[in-house]
């Protein structure tokens, strides 16, 4: 462990946060070039959205959108299935994936599908923990050798964030899953649409994975901190 506490954890956090830009960079490059491909049924992202809630028995979730880029969201709150400007009105195979992709989430929330109903249930906790988990670690590590129970209160917190973006993988994934099997079986796009959406949910996918490796990898180091701390 470095003579500096705090460097370690720098070092961890540089080295995601430049994974999550090089995943990131891939990710816009795929949705900037399967934007430009016309699907070729002329659907756009809300009509996609729409017709996929109706698919599955789904008729009270409302379809709008929002400003920003890829700020596509479900809300689970307002039943709302929440797409960019750009989603909801383009026609190609990006908007699809979206679209398609935020549905899944919706679809997830109609069958009380365990790891969104988990993830929900951990939102009033992270929402605290995410704005007190910087100052108590700063405080645990400051006062490492007379009062180490802060440092052990700051990983406690730490934790619940990591289980939170661990959690938040499965119900990414699935929603992805569900997206694909959808627009595969009722034949939505074609297959060279299909495998264009694929690739821009995975890589939309590895950006929750690149963040919750960090987490657990910021975890592991302020817990070996805490074990190997001078008493």
């Amino acid at each position: 462990m470095t003579d500096n506490p705090m460097m370690g954890a720098y070092v961890i956090g540089g080295l995601v946060m430049l994974v999550s830009w090089l995943v990131g960079q891939q990710l816009r490059s795929r949705f900037a070039k399967y934007s430009k491909t016309p699907l070729s049924n002329g659907m756009s992202g809300a009509e996609i959205a729409q017709r996929m809630l109706h698919d599955n028995g789904i008729f009270n979730v409302k379809v709008t959108h929002v400003p920003g880029q890829l700020t596509d969201h479900y809300n689970p709150a307002n039943r709302t299935v929440n797409l960019s400007e750009a989603v909801y009105h383009q026609r190609n195979a990006a908007a699809a994936a979206v679209a398609a992709h935020e549905v899944g989430h919706a679809v997830q929330h109609a069958t009380a599908y365990q790891w969104l109903t988990m993830r929900s249930k951990l939102v009033p906790v992270v929402s605290v923990a995410s704005n007190l988990v910087q100052w108590v670690l700063l405080g645990g590590i400051l006062l490492i050798n007379t009062f180490p129970q802060l440092l052990l209160f700051g990983i406690v917190l730490f934790a619940l964030l990591t289980l939170f973006s661990i959690v938040t993988l499965p119900v990414e994934y699935d929603a992805s899953n569900r997206a694909l099997a959808w627009m595969k079986q009722r034949g939505i796009v074609t297959s060279g649409e299909l495998a264009m959406s694929a690739d821009a949910l995975k890589w939309a996918a590895r950006t929750y994975l690149i963040a919750a490796i960090g987490s657990i990898g910021t975890l592991m180091y302020y817990v070996m901190m805490y074990v190997n701390r001078r008493d």
